[in-house]
């Protein structure tokens, strides 16, 4: 019985174009280094390759581990330097990255989803591609009127040891949940980043408003709809008791 829905956050519940969000999120960043002294361009570069060591993770890290790791090394930083430009970069994504909210597309349905799932009795985990820090993660919830304390878990880049593609990511969300593949569904906007979690047994929901399909997969081998559809569907399963 399904009892735990694991729901994704970008392009999901927060809805925006993926490019007009990396688009400002990279332009208001890159001023964060600057500021620093350090080259914007080259800064930027770094994020996308501590991104990919991310990805890449194979478990034996914590992706904050990877990251800074590879940040660092990109930049030539000392440990003291990195750190510093940790807490710059924490800073921003509790203040000025609250402005990008300006390219989310506005929806009524991602609270109202939220609280119907909890109403109904469902362990409620924010399945997000864990790339970012909690701060991050908490600055976006914001903008759609939740918090971390709106879910039991919520995963980002210090409490992760792998990210989405990879089914690690996964399990590893099961195990600390304690619960069974069958026991959860997945609800992301990705065939590929969300809907594999199926391959483990768990059920699937594909969210459609903002899809990002950049494989070209089929979708109709997926349970889909939009994110008011999906809320539609929860609507109609029994109360967990």
């Amino acid at each position: 019985m399904i009892d735990t829905i694991l729901i994704d956050l970008d392009g999901t519940l927060l809805h925006f174009s993926q490019k007009a969000f990396i688009d400002a999120y990279f332009a208001k960043l890159g001023k964060v280094f600057a500021g620093m002294g350090m080259d914007a361009g080259t800064s930027v570069k770094a994020v996308w390759a501590g991104t990919k060591a991310m990805v890449l993770n194979d478990g034996s890290r914590t992706n904050a581990e990877r990251f800074w790791a590879e940040f660092a090394g990109y930049m030539s930083l000392t440990d003291e330097q990195c750190r510093d430009v940790e807490a710059a970069c924490d800073s921003f994504y509790v203040n000025e990255f609250d402005t990008v909210k300006s390219v989310m597309i506005p929806n009524d349905v991602a609270g109202r989803l939220v609280r119907a799932l909890h109403s109904k009795g469902y362990t409620v985990v924010l399945a997000t591609n864990p790339l970012f820090p909690a701060c991050a993660v908490s600055t976006r919830l914001k903008w759609i009127g939740l918090t971390e304390q709106d879910f039991l878990l919520t995963t980002n880049y210090s409490n992760s040891s792998y990210c989405k593609p990879n089914p690690e990511y996964y399990r590893e969300v099961f195990a600390k949940l304690g619960k069974a593949p069958e026991q959860c569904l997945m609800a992301g906007n990705n065939p590929a980043e969300d809907m594999i979690a199926g391959l483990l047994g768990a059920e699937t929901f594909l969210v459609t408003d903002c899809l990002e399909n950049e494989n070209g997969a089929d979708i109709t081998q997926f349970r889909h709809g939009t994110l008011a559809e999906f809320e539609a569907h929860i609507s109609s399963t029994p109360d967990i008791s």
